[in-house]
């Protein structure tokens, strides 16, 4: 839809800019499954090991801080498109999802490598901002994604409506779990809405799982129920682009993509490196953090809470039973108010 098909009638020339009309309410959203720690989180040592992240200039709005709020506050503002409407991740991973670009399986046929595509897209300059308050919640309008994530022709992920392409860390990996999905099915000549048959109702479902909405919740779990992989208990197993959560003391937890594990010097697993919407790089980015039993102050990532899922090779998808599988109602599936283009004044 082309904005001029809202306005046929207006001269040529005149949506050169666009103005945005944006309701925009109380800020503020956390999910049970994105309790961010408030310390143990640092970037890597090394460039090599991983990118670092850049600071940006002048583009980026000052973060309001409040010591009272464990979430951070942000400024609202808009983020543009390209004249396709693309967004800068839609943009730099235009060329894969028209198979101009084609991802090269792992032995497995896993979903890992598109995992790995899909962060490669993202911007690390902080300008794809970290937002996630505890009052008000913000269901009806925010699901901690940076753009509305669409599943059979509906909204099952909502984007905040003021366009700042903000986010939080569950909802970050969930939408990295369906652009990575759909990225699959594109270069295997499927159906880009067809994850194992699941409906809009079994995917918004998983969602709630993937945001720790019930007891037991996990994206493994949501991974696992509905056929699409495995749990993944051996830490040794874990390979780069599987889904991974964890919990902390002091009481907090983060949702990531997982890059590999940071070891001792006799090779021992004392930590890990990650991608996702973190509060301490100012958004989107690359992180690693050590477990509590490394770190002096016993702070830190409490071992036996990491919970990792393996999405598997399509031909492996097994049978699911609906029936079987707890219904979540944390919220309903509320489709989000667009943003609306005007003709720029006329001169």
């Amino acid at each position: 839809m082309k904005v001029s098909d809202f306005f046929p009638s207006a001269p040529a020339g005149i949506f050169s800019r666009l103005v945005t009309i944006i309701i925009v309410v109380a800020a503020g959203l956390c999910t049970t499954g994105c309790q961010h720690p408030r310390a143990n989180y640092s970037l890597p040592a090394s460039a090599s090991a991983m990118v670092p992240i850049s600071s940006a200039t002048n583009s980026i709005p000052p973060r309001e801080k409040d010591p009272g709020l464990r979430k951070s506050t942000y400024i609202p503002r808009v983020y543009p498109v390209d004249e396709r409407g693309f967004s800068p991740v839609d943009k730099a991973l235009a060329k894969a999802y028209a198979r101009e670009d084609i991802v090269t399986n792992d032995a497995e046929g896993s979903l890992n490598p598109f995992v790995l595509k899909v962060i490669s897209g993202y911007p690390l300059d902080g300008s794809y901002q970290y937002h996630c308050s505890w009052k008000p919640w913000e269901y009806d309008i925010y699901n901690g994604v940076t753009q509305d994530m669409w599943y059979r022709g509906m909204v099952v992920a909502k984007a905040y409506p003021d366009g700042s392409r903000c986010s939080y860390c569950c909802g970050f990996t969930f939408e990295v779990f369906i652009r990575a999905m759909k990225l699959r099915n594109i270069q295997n000549g499927l159906d880009p809405d067809d994850f194992n048959g699941m409906t809009f109702n079994d995917l918004f479902n998983m969602l709630q799982f993937w945001y720790v909405e019930g007891t037991g919740d996990s994206e493994q779990r949501g991974i696992v129920a509905y056929g699409l992989g495995s749990a993944v208990t051996n830490f040794e197993d874990a390979q780069p682009g599987d889904f991974l959560s964890y919990s902390t003391t002091p009481p907090g937890g983060h949702s990531v993509i997982f890059l590999g594990w940071l070891r001792d010097d006799a090779g021992k697993i004392i930590g890990l490196k990650y991608f996702s919407s973190n509060l301490s790089s100012n958004g989107v980015g690359y992180g690693q953090a050590h477990f509590s039993d490394y770190n002096k102050n016993g702070h830190g990532v409490l071992r036996n809470s990491v919970i990792i899922g393996h999405v598997g090779a399509i031909k492996n998808y097994r049978t699911f039973n609906r029936a079987e599988i707890p219904a979540r109602n944390a919220y309903a599936p509320t489709q989000p108010t667009h943003v609306i283009y005007l003709p720029a004044p006329a001169k």
